[in-house]
């Protein structure tokens, strides 16, 4: 079986944009899904989601799957780094390792971004990386994208008019990232 883990952003929630969506298909298919609920905007911190996801850790090995939206990867990438074996694959949507350059967004993010990251540890603890981004992401620029991409020596996988995949734009599934996932499994 494998055990696939489902992370919101900040100002997000587990049953939000594709996550309820893409949980039922990949529980279709066999898989074991978690999808914690973290505190955002209120509490919001690298130390509070740690605490929340200490429970969850139990249920990573190596057939583990990430996918992570927005502020996701940034927490997932602090996960990897501190990995003991390496999982399967990460799925990183909209993604960003670094400050946005947005006041409100980058003062309840700062903790999750403004540090070093041990990339090759990350890269390390994860088998194959993928890195997906809109052309029109109001929130997190290509260059944010590309900057994390090149860091764990991938590509974008570039969707055309996908804004921040989320429900302003029309993103309650996401077919292109299930059928990536599916072949990981």
């Amino acid at each position: 079986m494998v055990n696939i883990f489902i992370i919101h952003g900040a100002y997000g929630h587990p049953e939000e944009n594709w996550f309820s969506w893409l949980k039922s298909e990949l529980e279709k298919l066999g898989c074991k899904v978690f999808v914690p609920k973290f505190p955002t905007p209120e509490n919001q911190s690298l130390d509070n989601w740690l605490n929340v996801f200490e429970h969850y850790k139990q249920y990573i090995d190596e057939n583990s799957i990430f996918v992570g939206h927005s502020l996701g990867p940034a927490f997932l990438l602090d996960i990897l780094e501190n990995l003991d074996r390496p999982i399967k694959a990460s799925f990183f949507v909209s993604g960003f390792a670094e400050l946005l350059g947005d006041k409100d967004l980058d003062k309840i993010n700062r903790t999750f971004v403004d540090k070093d990251f041990d990339w090759q540890k990350i890269r390390q603890n994860c088998r194959k990386f993928y890195v997906f981004h809109s052309d029109n992401d109001p929130y997190v620029s290509l260059e944010k994208a590309e900057d994390l991409a090149k860091k764990l020596g991938v590509d974008v996988i570039m969707v055309k008019n996908a804004g921040h995949f989320n429900v302003a734009a029309g993103y309650t599934k996401f077919n292109l990232l299930l059928e990536y996932i599916k072949k990981e499994l």
